[in-house]
């Protein structure tokens, strides 16, 4: 019986032998480069400058209303008059009137400036709800 395998190329030879014109290659990294950034920014946790400016901004403004708030508590307790002020803050049952307490004491009232922060206010008033 004769060899039939000498006339035809194993697949491995066939694959070997393959040469892809500039085209396909061309597409190919194209194709690769999109299904990367498909991958990356879907499930990698990628992001854009600009998303990344905004988390950072956000993360700034939290911190600082968090300092913010935790100087308002130690300044509030400081207060020669501090038991009997918080008394009197414990006993308003309204959330935003004890937040303008908190303003009106000057409490949240930062260095270097005019008006307390918001979120300094905020937690502030909540810290001393507790």
């Amino acid at each position: 019986m004769a060899m039939q395998g000498s006339s035809r190329t194993s697949l491995s030879q066939r694959i070997d032998d393959y040469r892809p014109s500039k085209m396909i290659l061309i597409w190919a990294c194209v194709a690769t480069a999109a299904v990367t950034m498909i991958i990356g920014f879907n499930w990698g946790g990628w992001v854009t400058g600009g998303t990344s400016r905004a988390a950072a901004t956000t993360a700034g403004d939290v911190a600082r209303g968090d300092l913010a708030s935790a100087i308002c508590v130690e300044r509030f307790n400081a207060a020669p008059d501090a038991p009997a002020k918080l008394a009197e803050f414990k006993a308003i049952p309204d959330n935003y009137k004890k937040r303008q307490f908190v303003e009106e004491g000057g409490w949240a009232i930062m260095p270097g400036q005019t008006s307390p922060d918001r979120r300094g206010v905020e937690g502030c008033a909540t810290a001393l709800a507790t």
